[in-house]
């Protein structure tokens, strides 16, 4: 990783800044496409080791100097180095820019507002995180509510799980939460996480054996208020990122393609949370080309639509 800060980290007139983690695998027209979009923002590059050297190779080809390429860590579905990269991106972001916000998107993700809109957001919101995080148990995750995940050491084996049926005690004095791991992290939240990383070396070895520890380890050293005193106050519970869920029992959503277009463009897919999507999941050069020209051509990514306002922080912060 390179040492010097990395170049626009803050636009001219103070606008707040995003710096993006970006966790990638495949498809570098893709992500070389997505990290064109994120202009002016830092990026924060990770790629799987297990990625071809040529596609590697094409995926950091002529970046521009405000993307770094990071080590790689050998992630994969289910493992606990997913949550190893994300931090590994706090990091680096942290120290060699000063944007106010910290992003994780994946290599298929691709925002859905301007970098201008997005700056409006985030500069209306200092010190405030956006994330759909709900305390265990989380009625989605079977009848344990997602306990189960981390009351048994797993295995990730060939996208199989592989669980040793000796339930273990759970970490004493932490509120247990699960949620996505795309979200969008004031400066001070990720600090906190990296803070709380640091001196409990314990919570990670433990995390380490859990099940699919991406959705629940930084989820939880968020919601435990002796790790971030003030995360109840301090964000947004709603997510930025559209995705395409269907209802169909899948591992993963399905790619995005023109037939999604009129839902994507509205930027919207819960009646419940007023705030509208600023990005999407997932796309492919194959799959997704034409609705990318069109949220490109939406979203001129040469001037800022309009949006609705974005609701005040839990504690009225504007």
């Amino acid at each position: 990783m390179q040492n010097s800060r990395v170049q626009s980290t803050r636009a001219q007139d103070g606008r707040a800044l995003l710096a993006c983690v970006i966790l990638a695998h495949t498809d570098p027209q893709h992500v070389q496409r997505l990290v064109r979009a994120l202009d002016p923002f830092p990026v924060f590059l990770h790629c799987d080791p297990s990625t071809p050297d040529d596609a590697f190779a094409e995926m950091t080809r002529g970046l521009a100097e405000r993307a770094v390429v990071m080590p790689r860590i050998k992630t994969g579905w289910a493992r606990w180095e997913n949550v190893e990269a994300e931090l590994q991106g706090y990091r680096a972001a942290l120290a060699t820019t000063d944007a106010t916000h910290v992003a994780v998107l994946t290599g298929t993700d691709y925002p859905l507002a301007s970098s201008d809109e997005i700056s409006e957001l985030l500069g209306e919101h200092a010190g405030t995180s956006f994330a759909l995080i709900d305390p265990l148990p989380h009625p989605e995750w079977g009848r344990s509510g997602g306990f189960d995940r981390l009351r048994y050491r797993h295995w990730a084996w060939r996208k199989r799980m592989i669980r040793l049926p000796i339930p273990r005690r759970l970490p004493h004095g932490v509120t247990f939460a699960g949620g996505s791991q795309l979200k969008v992290l004031s400066r001070e939240h990720a600090q906190a996480v990296l803070d709380a990383v640091d001196a409990h070396p314990e919570l990670v070895g433990f995390w380490k054996r859990s099940w699919v520890a991406d959705e629940t380890f930084v989820p939880s050293i968020l919601m435990t208020e002796r790790f971030v005193p003030d995360w109840e106050q301090k964000h947004v519970r709603a997510t930025l990122w559209w995705i395409g869920w269907d209802g169909t029992r899948r591992k993963s959503p399905p790619w995005l393609t023109h037939e999604h277009a009129e839902r994507v463009l509205s930027r919207r897919s819960d009646a419940q949370q007023e705030l509208p999507h600023f990005f999407a999941r997932k796309f492919s050069t194959a799959e997704s080309t034409p609705l990318l020209d069109a949220l490109d051509a939406e979203h001129v990514r040469a001037g800022t639509p309009g949006r609705s306002a974005a609701p005040a922080a839990q504690d009225g912060t504007p």
